[in-house]
This record gives C-alpha cells, sequence and structure tokens, in this order.
C-alpha cells in the first residue's frame, strides 16, 4: 500500500530528486528490517537517499511530515496501516487497511506550513506487545475527556498563535478520532467553526492509524482552493498541529487518482467469511497443494533486487528492444547482440492482456489464480500474475498497471516476499 500511495503521489515527477524517504506505520511486517528500504527499492529511488522507518505511535505520520518539513531537499512522507483486529471487535469495525503519501520539498508546493506544534505524553488509550497482536484498548469517555479534550486544544493554541491566525479563520479541520463527537468537541473547545470539519473518510474506508492524517490531507488538498488553510492534527501520546495554507498552484494539481480516485476504484468484498480468511482470524484446510516451502534464498534476492523489486527490465542498446527480464542476449531474433542491455523501468509502463489462465488447481488463497502475458504498449511483454480482478472479466487486450504486491508468505520463518502483479488499469 505505501508503494502504491508514494506512486501515486509522484506522478509527473522525477524521482532522482528526491533524497529522504519517511515512513511511518505502528504495523510493520519485520521487526529486523527498514521498510522505507523496501519501498524505496520499489520505487526505484536512489540509494544515496536517507531512508528512516518512524513507528510507535498514531501520530507517527504527523510526526514524520513536522521531520520532513524541517529538512532540506525533497523528502517523501508515506504512512501505511494494515491493524490486526479481533474478529467481531469494535476495532475491526472501525478500522481499515491504508496509506497515503505526501511529497515535501521546494519549488512552486500545494500548500505552506505556517505553522506547528507538538505536544508528548504518554497518554495510553491503547497498546499492543509483541505478546499480543491486538490492540488492547481503554473505556471510550476517558479516552475522551483525559486524552483528546485534555491534550488536543492547547497544542492548536500555540500553533495558532504562532502563524497570528485566529480559529475562525480554518477552513479546514482534520484530526482523526473514530470515538464519536470527539472532533467535533475539539474544534469547539478550540474555536474553530463546526463547518471547517473534515470527511472522517471512516464510511469509505474506515480508520487507517499512522496513515489516517496523511490521507485526510490529501484528501482535503484534492478539494481545496487558493489561501484555505488547513488544521492537521495527529494523536497519540501527545499531539501534532500543522498549519498549512493552500497555494494558486493548487489549481494546477497532477491530475493522479488521490483518495477519491483510489476509492471509487474499489473492489469490495461482501463475504465476512471470505475477509476472516484472508486475514487469519479462521483456520482453514489448504489442502495438500499449499504444502510447499516458500523459503527465500536471501542471496538470491539481493542478485536480482533490480529485477524482483523495482521491476526493471532491460532495452537493447543497439536495436531499442525492450525486454523482462534483463539477459546477455537481446531477444530480437534480428539482432541477438550481446551485453548490449541497459537498465529500463517496467514498473509504470502500461500494457494489455496477450493471453489468460484462471488456474482453478494450484492452490491460491483467493482462487481460481489468475495469471497470464502482459504485451507493454511500448514493447517487451512478461508472464505475470494478477490482482483485483475478477476471473469472469479477464479478457484479450484488457489495459493493464503494474502494482507492488505480495508474492507470497514464508510462514514457516516468517518471511514475506514481494513482487509486481498486473491489475486492470485505472482510469486518470
Amino acid at each position: 500500500m505505501a508503494v502504491e500511495a508514494s506512486r501515486d503521489a509522484l506522478v509527473g515527477r522525477d524521482r532522482n530528486a528526491i533524497c529522504a524517504l519517511r515512513f511511518a506505520s505502528t504495523t510493520f511486517p519485520f521487526l529486523d528490517r527498514l521498510h522505507s528500504g523496501i519501498v524505496a527499492g520499489a520505487l526505484s529511488l536512489s540509494e544515496d537517499i536517507s531512508a528512516i522507518d518512524i513507528a510507535a505511535s498514531q501520530r507517527a505520520g504527523t510526526s514524520a511530515l513536522i521531520e520532513a518539513l524541517s529538512g532540506d531537499g525533497e523528502t517523501l512522507v508515506v504512512g501505511s496501516e494494515k491493524r490486526g483486529s479481533r474478529a467481531a471487535s469494535p476495532v475491526e469495525m472501525t478500522s481499515g487497511d491504508g496509506a497515503a503519501a505526501i511529497l515535501v520539498g521546494e519549488g512552486n508546493p500545494l500548500a505552506t506550513l505556517l505553522a506547528k506544534a507538538s505536544r508528548t505524553t504518554d497518554f495510553v488509550d491503547h497498546f499492543r506487545s509483541l505478546d499480543n497482536q491486538f490492540d488492547y484498548q481503554w473505556e471510550e469517555r476517558w479516552i475522551r475527556d483525559a486524552g483528546y479534550m485534555t491534550v488536543v486544544p492547547p497544542v492548536i493554541k500555540r500553533c495558532l498563535e504562532q502563524a497570528k491566525v485566529a480559529a475562525k479563520d480554518v477552513t479546514h479541520f482534520c484530526m482523526p478520532a473514530t470515538l464519536a463527537r470527539v472532533v467535533s468537541s475539539v474544534a469547539k473547545a478550540a474555536g474553530i467553526d463546526e463547518k471547517a470539519i473534515c470527511d472522517p473518510l471512516h464510511a469509505g474506508c474506515g480508520d487507517t492509524g499512522a496513515a489516517h492524517a496523511l490521507m485526510l490531507l490529501a484528501a482535503t488538498l484534492e478539494k481545496s482552493r487558493p489561501g484555505d488553510k488547513i488544521l492537521l492534527v495527529g494523536f497519540g501520546q501527545g499531539a501534532d498541529a500543522l498549519l498549512l495554507q493552500v497555494t494558486p498552484q493548487i489549481t494546477d494539481r497532477q491530475k493522479n487518482l488521490g483518495v477519491a480516485g483510489h476509492l471509487a476504484r474499489r473492489k469490495e468484498e461482501a463475504s465476512y467469511g471470505r475477509f476472516l480468511a484472508f486475514n487469519d482470524l479462521v483456520e482453514l484446510e489448504r489442502g495438500m497443494r499449499s504444502e510447499t516451502d516458500k523459503a527465500t534464498a536471501l542471496s538470491s534476492l539481493w542478485r536480482n533486487r533490480e529485477t524482483v523489486t523495482s521491476f526493471t527490465g532491460g532495452k537493447c542498446s543497439k536495436c531499442g528492444t525492450l525486454q523482462f527480464p534483463k539477459t546477455d542476449i537481446c531477444v530480437n531474433p534480428n539482432c541477438n547482440a550481446l551485453h548490449t542491455q541497459e537498465p529500463h523501468a517496467f514498473a509504470e509502463m502500461a500494457g494489455r492482456i496477450k493471453s489468460y489462465t484462471a488456474d482453478r488447481l494450484t492452490y491460491a488463497p483467493d482462487p481460481p489464480s489468475c495469471y497470464g502475458m502482459i504485451e507493454f504498449d511500448e514493447g517487451g511483454r512478461v508472464m505475470i500474475d494478477f490482482t483485483d480482478i475478477d476471473a469472469d472479466a479477464l479478457n484479450v487486450g484488457q489495459p493493464m498497471q503494474m502494482m507492488f504486491r505480495i508474492k507470497d508468505i514464508d510462514t514457516a520463518r516468517g518471511f514475506r516476499r514481494y513482487y509486481w502483479k498486473a491489475a486492470p488499469a485505472a482510469a486518470r
């Protein structure tokens, strides 16, 4: 999700200009691996960038944004969350999986920072430990009264005072909170007009944890006008407040999918049983065909990281033929030149289905297993798995795009292997 959010944020941007990446989450899959490094590799960013994971708080997204705004050069700030929850729990009903990315830098920004303020206090409204994969949450009224209402309004006040902006002049107030009436109560205590409160997006995607503040900011920018003032708040063991002003550049905003486009593109799952199965909340009989060793050879993964993680193929410098994967010999039968392959990025290239199979025999967590040949519009082809598609909807010639996904999980060793899959192309 972090990779896809970042790709959308970087539409039309020069990735070589990015000098830092900050990745915020409280649900990183590895305890000892740089997740921002995985994202940087999938985005084909320079290995010279600074990459840092920011974790352990629901306001990790706003904290990462504040840190990026204090630095130099272009920084990609991304938040992503996949929170586990017990079946039929309140957390399951309110949370969602999601990611958002914001690019911070110089030039012609869509919004500029007017002021920021933070407060850090070890207020524990919920927690999750190594011994328990699910959140343990305290009483909601106490979280509202002793947490949000005590911590957030003073931070907002300091932020507005630094900017010399009156609370009534805030155009958009963005603060993630699933507790009923908390956002309106905080807005009232801070003197912010109730009309300024932004849609929390809970109905469409749920609360996405550390990513949600960045998601609300992205969604608000999509509908903002020049001069609007956005107050963004992140809550968790304290609070962050950022006041931003939208610039005239917003009218020339790059037309990426954004939050609205991705929500419109969603593929709904109406089966609660399948939802439980996908999230490993029920034990399934997976059959003999699932009993394969999925150990990943880390040395091979490292040697082939450009192919596997960055989805980089080759282009023959002699005849211009594109091919995936890159090899020592050009696949053009009229060329067959040796050692002429130059790296060529395939991840952002559009393609179409050349042939396909819906395999109902091979084990798949979401059967049938759909895969086939993708022929890229610019040249080159690849045999690859499909995702986000129904078997009955497969058609030769259907436009497809590449998406970074989990290839499989080695449950015996706890290793997730990432690769690219083909999904129906989104209309922009």
